[in-house]
């Protein structure tokens, strides 16, 4: 995300009406976050960006992202992730790897066991192991064919790591309300180019699905939004920062809150280390519970 810092304050405006849709529309709380590649030079100041500032539904519910440092032979150390939980120690949100599992040596998968420990849990909650189905990049650990689904021995090791070190019970690192700090944007550097906090405002023409809904949707026979009849005249810095996001919640009980559960939405970024595409993952439930990855909000409230 280094050479496209500018798009953050467009994808932090979907957030924030995502959660304004689920808020007015959905019957359940669905958490929406983002997955971003582990971009070293900036990668802390995108996890501040996206759960900072005063308006609720602008910030995420969770961050994540993808880390291939752990390549067997490794450790806790060698691969720096005692850094990273140093790092992230005092966040404010939820926090768990969107892809790991780095396919430079085989994968004996010993970064379950730092996943599950007390090294990492109060500060991680787990993550997504790269990738379920193999694709050309190599990484997948079941191959689909004629008789189904055929488990390879990546995935055998990866079950028997799971089996071996299972998920953490209790609330490990979880944070009463008392307790969140709501963190300070970063500043503009060279590493973060971005001079402005605001947010671009909802197109009008978008804000009529917050009230009335979207719809049923029209499934691979519809047009697509992409042929739209017309484009948005909206300026992108017309907010204050604060957004006008009004309180959506319905009786139903489909407010945003910042404890996920159930289903999960997840915007990422492109990953530098795999092509994440069109492909599964095999999930790991720590302290956060299931995580349950869609690529619209409108997928999570047809279930």
């Amino acid at each position: 995300m280094k050479n496209n810092t500018n798009a953050a304050p467009y994808i932090k405006a979907v957030t924030r009406d995502m959660k304004r849709y689920i808020g007015a529309q959905a019957d359940r709380r669905i958490p929406v976050g983002y997955s971003a590649a582990d971009v070293k030079e900036n990668i802390y100041q995108q996890a501040v960006y996206f759960a900072c500032g005063d308006d609720d539904n602008a910030r995420s519910d969770f961050f994540a992202f993808n880390d291939y440092a752990w390549c067997d032979p490794s450790d806790f150390v060698q691969s720096g992730w005692n850094q990273k939980v140093e790092l992230y120690s005092n966040y404010s949100l939820p926090i768990f790897l969107s892809e790991f599992g780095c396919i430079t040596n085989r994968r004996d998968w010993n970064e379950i066991e730092a996943l599950m420990s007390e090294n990492m849990t109060a500060v991680y909650s787990g993550g997504l192991a790269y990738e379920f189905t193999i694709e050309e990049n190599g990484y997948g650990i079941v191959e689909l064919g004629d008789n189904g689904a055929q488990p390879n021995e990546d995935f055998k090791r990866l079950a028997a790591q799971l089996e071996a070190h299972p998920a953490p019970t209790g609330p490990q690192g979880m944070k009463s309300e008392d307790e969140i700090v709501h963190l300070d944007c970063p500043a503009e550097s060279d590493d973060w180019p971005l001079d402005t906090n605001n947010l671009p405002e909802i197109p009008e023409e978008a804000e009529e699905y917050i009230q009335n809904g979207a719809g049923e949707g029209p499934g691979l026979d519809g047009p697509g939004s992409q042929w739209g009849t017309s484009t948005s005249a909206t300026e992108p810095d017309l907010s204050n920062g604060v957004t006008e996001s009004e309180d959506t919640s319905n009786d139903r009980g489909g407010a945003s809150n910042n404890n996920p559960s159930e289903g999960s939405t997840v915007s990422s970024s492109n990953s530098d280390d795999s092509d994440s595409a069109d492909s599964g993952a095999a999930s790991v439930n720590a302290a956060f519970g299931t995580i349950a990855v869609a690529a619209l909000a409108a997928l999570a409230l047809m279930n």
